[in-house]
């Protein structure tokens, strides 16, 4: 039998264009409103995208209606039949034909009440967009009602239960709150229904977030917030649950919490997080907390949060998600770094103790029991498997790993050199200069630009390069006249330029502590035309020393003295400035007193004090908001960055001190400086650094030890 291949077409393939075009008329095409049902299914589909989020509607219905008591049923997943029992308000039996209708609610009258919104619903839009999937039925009973009454919907209008009768409201039996059965859901929708892989695994959805339905959940009404998340999430949780509380009358919130300590961990962040006793997801939330926990779980740990968040109404716009799923709210960022800095403290302050699950890694080492006197003072250890009991001698026996693939270094371990030098005192004296570490109040500005500048940090971040520094080992300096230092990740060991590194993270720092940094005390004070006296003299002997080597003799024409006075004026007239965001004091008489601290026990090489003030006169842009206090933190970075040291075979040029002595002086600077990266910046980069992309030219990798393996194989 001949086909035509032309006119047979497989089904679901799509028309090309000019197909498409050949087959309409010439001209544009007219436009068309959508039959009212078409729009219906559309606003279904994303509401309703699964059976979870229709139960998730109907409780919350349930729960607005004032149920103290819910009864769930869920077959196939509930694909085939969801039902919710509670005993709530019920609802009037005048009320039932509109029902189903979109937009129709008793919880809104004008757009206004959107600000100040206290229930779960509002937008009238569930049940009408179960009726257009599903066949749904609705029984309910109010208190002064004589019986309950019962409506079959359908395309959100009233249907009759069955051929031939009427479509109104039946009276029925039944006790007071409301019944709502779903059946058959998406079965109108085949191409929805094809897409779910299983029942099995939407009704592991449901089961995630209700609980298990064996046991049910049930609380008592004056039962705390531990006993609840015992009940349903289990001891293993609740006791290792550390309360956070944080609140901030300016950006109008107030945070309650339970977060688990550092001693618990699960494959995947657990975050149960309220808005104003809404439950909502949020992507910066989980993010911010994710990264507050790496510090203190083991790799692939997460944690389990309850987060529950007041925000006064009228800062919260909850109408931006078509499920409620997600919600808008001012000073975001604020808020949230206010609460994961909370956490970080508490985390800090318990973390006296941990409990790890161990393995022998030397032969033979298990074999030494502990003696029966002694086991009360053992750690104990549960061990949990699962399978049959033929596959538990295999599955307790440790593999033996390669030695290629053995790590024998902590990152988190002390040497015993950071013990050696410890600083006890608050005033920390050095030469002529006094770093004053006093209390004061920490203070937030809530500019524009500060947060731009913060997410360009976070968007730059590498994630590879985040990991190295998060969990690396320092292992020393490699070259001091390059700022070289080696450190080691895993059984990969890093070349590691500091000074780059170091640059950003006294940005970042600048950055995050912006107008609330320490102070350094000049005593006496100095005079800022001297000291960029000074900077222009060594500016000179710079260039004159480079048209040397390049052999130009043109003497250069550049007016140094003005560059001073126009510097000089210039750090005078944006004083006020200065002071308030960088802490730098300085008077009408161009006395300078004070300058920014930015990390404790790290002091900035005083020799680049004149030459950093120097360059703020034409790198920093003092007419944009934005450009100044990018331009200010990169110069203020620069600063702190660590001093380039000769090597001790070079001569130290300009050193009053000469032979014996500079020698002495260079070993000392060197002590200082080996003493500072490996006490202070290092463990800094551990902390504080978010090392951005551009770090991948200043970190390189020197040695793998599977790769040495290898080479040592073929000898």
């Amino acid at each position: 039998m001949d086909v035509d291949s032309e006119n047979q077409r497989v089904r679901g393939t799509k028309r090309k264009a000019n197909e498409a075009l050949s087959s309409s008329p010439a001209g544009p095409r007219r436009i068309k409103a959508l039959d009212q049902n078409v729009v219906n299914k559309i606003a279904a589909g994303e509401i309703i995208v699964a059976p979870v989020h229709a139960l998730k509607e109907l409780i919350e219905n349930s729960v607005d209606a004032g149920a103290t008591s819910i009864e769930v049923l869920v077959k196939d997943g509930g694909l085939k039949l969801l039902q919710i029992t509670d005993n709530g308000h019920g609802i009037n039996r005048d009320d039932l034909p509109i029902l189903c209708e979109r937009f129709t609610t008793s919880k809104l009258q004008q757009f206004e009440d959107l600000a100040a919104i206290g229930t779960y619903g509002f937008r009238g839009e569930a049940l009408a967009s179960v009726s257009h999937i599903a066949h749904l039925t609705v029984t309910t009973k109010t208190k002064d009602s004589n019986c309950a009454w019962r409506a079959v919907y359908s395309d959100g209008k009233l249907v009759p239960p069955k051929p031939g009768m009427s479509a109104d409201p039946k009276p029925v039996a039944g006790k007071q709150g409301t019944q709502i059965t779903v059946e058959d859901l998406f079965y109108n929708v085949p191409s929805r229904r094809r897409a779910f892989r299983s029942v099995a695994e939407e009704y592991s959805k449901i089961l995630d977030i209700y609980g298990d339905a064996d046991l049910g959940v049930s609380t008592s009404s004056i039962a705390s917030t531990v006993d609840r998340i015992r009940n349903i999430h289990g001891s293993a949780v609740a006791n290792e649950l550390l309360s956070v509380q944080v609140s901030d009358k300016q950006l109008g919130f107030k945070a309650t919490g339970l977060v688990s300590s550092a001693n618990y961990s699960v494959k995947k962040t657990a975050l149960l997080l309220f808005i104003n006793h809404r439950s909502v997801e949020s992507s910066l939330v989980k993010k911010n907390v994710e990264a507050t926990y790496a510090l203190f779980l083991p790799k692939g740990g997460h944690p389990f949060v309850y987060l529950s968040i007041e925000i006064e109404p009228h800062r919260v716009d909850v109408n931006v998600h078509p499920t409620k799923r997600e919600v808008n709210f001012l000073h975001e960022d604020e808020i949230v770094e206010k609460i994961t800095e909370q956490i970080r403290k508490q985390l800090a302050a318990v973390d006296t103790s941990r409990s790890y699950l161990t393995q022998t890694l030397i032969p033979g080492g298990g074999n030494n029991a502990p003696l029966a006197s002694d086991k009360s003072s053992q750690p104990q250890i549960s061990t949990h498997v699962k399978g049959t009991s033929s596959g538990i001698g295999k599955s307790l026996q440790a593999k033996k790993p390669y030695e290629n693939n053995l790590n024998r270094v902590d990152a988190r371990a002390q040497k015993i050199t950071t013990l050696l030098k410890q600083q006890n005192s608050l005033c920390i004296e050095v030469g002529d200069e006094r770093i004053l570490e006093e209390p004061r109040e920490w203070q937030e500005f809530h500019y524009k630009t500060l947060k731009r500048l913060r997410a360009d940090v976070r968007e730059s971040m590498h994630n590879g390069l985040c990991e190295v520094f998060r969990d690396h080992t320092f292992v020393g300096i490699v070259d001091e006249s390059r700022r070289l230092a080696a450190i080691q990740h895993g059984v990969k060991l890093y070349l590691v330029d500091y000074a780059a590194v170091s640059f950003e993270l006294f940005y970042q720092v600048g950055l995050s502590d912006f107008g609330n940094f320490g102070t350094i005390k000049l005593d006496p004070p100095l005079e800022i035309r001297d000291l960029l006296q000074i900077a222009a003299e060594q500016e000179k002997q710079i260039r004159a020393h480079d048209d040397v080597i390049m052999g130009d003799s043109e003497e250069s024409t550049f007016d140094w003295d003005e560059a001073i006075d126009t510097t000089t004026s210039l750090l005078i007239d944006k004083r006020a400035m200065l002071l308030d965001y960088f802490n730098m004091t300085i008077t009408e008489e161009g006395t300078i007193y004070t300058l920014p601290l930015l990390v404790k026990g790290y002091l900035p090489s005083m020799g680049k004090l004149p030459t950093f003030l120097l360059r703020l006169g034409p790198n920093v842009d003092w007419t944009s908001e934005l450009e100044c206090f990018e331009s200010m933190l990169r110069e203020i970075a620069g600063w702190y960055v660590p001093e380039m040291l000769p090597s001790s075979l070079a001569p130290v040029a300009n050193d009053p001190v000469g032979g014996e002595g500079a020698d002495i002086n260079l070993e000392s600077r060197k002590e200082e400086l080996v003493n500072a990266l490996e006490n202070v910046l290092f463990p800094l980069f551990r902390k504080r650094l978010v090392p951005p992309k551009s770090l991948l030219a200043h970190v390189s990798e020197v040695a793998n030890l599977k790769g040495l393996y290898r080479i040592f194989e073929r000898c």
